[in-house]
């Protein structure tokens, strides 16, 4: 369902050691980004869009197949991880040009180290084109589902901080921590989630469409439950306009459901029991 660049399972040639330097420059780039340096911080920034960027490109490198004996795409836990790190640190560094968001440029150029080295030591599985021609877009609904809710915790996890920022410095009248817009953050968290929702519901109808056969397994319940708790975080917001802690612990416990649905059930598969799953 998620794609990332990785040099196939057994199969270390020339070309696909080659092709992998866009994951070893995002790399490095993810690591001078998170160095703690005020002097240089306009280059480390620049530094780390030039990681982004490399890692996109070897995304798209993955995609179409370059250094692959199979035409396809690549699946795998890590993987997933990988790009849903690339999409929150895309949406965070446009955002942050337009509304102060400090303090979480250094923990994603961290969570990017970590998942460009798990992309490394599991690269998934290379797997052939999709029979359905409604696949593809199945998995790219996936892809954005994971990327906006992981954009919505980000967003939660900033708004729970300046809040605490804002009772221990007791300026709750002044609604800004920071220089953090709380009320504007608020918002935005609830219109990613909004947009994730509508990505995951349709990414669950179109799967639904096209399996056959149609299997209840980890990642369909796992799917099923956290669609669940996202439309009653989101109902709950309408009804009874839900904020603060009552609708962060609702959106962290759909992000875990949705983040064991995919992920954590081919960690168990890949990593644990050494089996390659179904496409899916």
């Amino acid at each position: 369902m998620i794609l990332s660049f990785g040099p196939d399972p057994g199969t270390l040639s020339p070309l696909a050691v080659a092709l992998s330097l866009p994951s070893v420059v995002a790399l490095a780039c993810y690591v001078g980004a998170s160095m703690p340096s005020e002097r240089f911080a306009a280059s480390l920034r620049k530094a780390l869009l030039v990681g982004w960027i490399a890692q996109g490109l070897s995304i798209v490198i993955d995609l179409v197949g370059i250094g692959s004996d199979i035409p396809g795409a690549r699946f795998g836990f890590a993987p997933a991880l990988s790009i849903t790190i690339w999409f929150v640190l895309a949406v965070y560094e446009l955002e942050s040009q337009f509304v102060p968001l400090p303090g979480a440029r250094r923990t994603l150029a961290y969570c990017g180290i970590v998942v460009v080295v798990l992309a490394w030591i599991y690269p998934g599985q290379v797997h052939a084109l999709a029979s359905s021609v409604w696949a593809p877009l199945h998995w790219l609904l996936g892809i954005a589902s994971y990327g906006l809710f992981g954009v919505a915790v980000l967003h939660a996890l900033l708004l729970s901080r300046a809040e605490r920022q804002m009772r221990r410095t007791a300026l709750a009248s002044a609604a800004r921590a920071d220089g953090l817009p709380i009320l504007r953050l608020e918002r935005l968290t609830f219109r990613f989630v909004g947009a994730g929702f509508v990505a995951l519901s349709a990414a669950i109808v179109l799967g639904a469409w096209f399996a056959n056969p149609w299997r209840w397994d980890h990642k369909t319940v796992f799917s099923i439950l956290g669609w669940i708790v996202f439309a009653g975080l989101l109902a709950g917001r309408r009804a009874f306009g839900w904020r603060g802690p009552m609708a962060a612990r609702w959106l962290y416990a759909g992000a875990a459901l949705l983040l064991l649905a995919y992920v954590g059930s081919r960690f168990v598969l890949e990593v644990l029991l050494h089996r390659a799953p179904p496409v899916t």
